[in-house]
């Protein structure tokens, strides 16, 4: 099966998501430019599946870097923006379901489990 290239990725996450950062909750049009963020980085085994990217600002997803989502979400908290854990949540059970069902993805697991674990931890409101 073919995966959709970076742009396409783009739009199915913005139409999955909506048109605002996942990590500070602004509004992806005009000045503010949308990129594809990968939730459990590629240097930690993670995919570059639909399921594993959300629609980022350009500021997030470049300060962020290779940290940890829930590492993530908690910086943004203490910046006061208003980051969606809920949203994380539904896409890191989402990467899980895929990487059940499509197999591999042997680097990834351990983080996302993880991730998903410190996120529930942190605000089960999420989960």
């Amino acid at each position: 099966m073919r995966q959709p290239g970076r742009r396409e990725r783009l739009c199915a996450a913005r139409e999955r998501d909506g048109d605002t950062c996942l990590w500070c909750a602004r509004r992806l049009t005009g000045t503010v430019a949308a990129t594809t963020d990968h939730v459990v980085p590629k240097v930690k085994g993670g995919p570059s599946w639909l399921e594993n990217e959300v629609a980022a600002c350009r500021r997030c997803n470049g300060e962020r870097g290779h940290r940890g989502a829930v590492e993530w979400l908690e910086e943004c908290e203490r910046r006061g923006w208003s980051p969606d854990p809920v949203r994380l949540e539904r896409v890191l059970v989402s990467l899980a379901d895929a990487i059940a069902e499509r197999g591999g993805q042997r680097r990834a697991r351990p983080h996302l489990d993880a991730q998903l674990r410190r996120l529930r931890k942190r605000w089960p409101s999420a989960a």
